[in-house]
């Protein structure tokens, strides 16, 4: 059996100014990843090969969908359908989970 308690917010660092990851847990196509984004960065558009949701740890991001945009904020939780175009944009040094199912 796996246990392991972790501080989510120190996962990951987001001072070198550049997008950061890193894969948690990984079980085929399902993972759960911490995402670091400095401020004003961009994940360019993409889709997903799985269900997704996003839940922002720390900071403040949109996630763009064609048209329609959602603002997330500390403590949200977005979820997604899989093959749905998006791109996401930090509006502050943001720490986030992407977790696909």
């Amino acid at each position: 059996m796996f246990y392991n308690v972790l501080k989510a917010k120190d996962l990951i660092s987001n001072k070198d100014n550049k997008f950061e990851k890193k894969v948690l847990m990984e079980n085929g196509k399902n993972y759960l990843t911490v995402i670091a984004l400095q401020e004003n960065e961009i994940i360019d558009t993409h889709t997903s090969e799985t269900d997704a949701a996003v839940y922002v740890i720390d900071g403040e991001i949109e996630l763009h969908f064609d048209a329609e945009k959602f603002k997330l904020d500390k403590g949200e939780i977005l979820m997604f359908k899989k093959d749905k175009e998006h791109k996401v944009l930090a509006l502050k040094d943001s720490k986030f989970f992407l977790i696909k199912i």
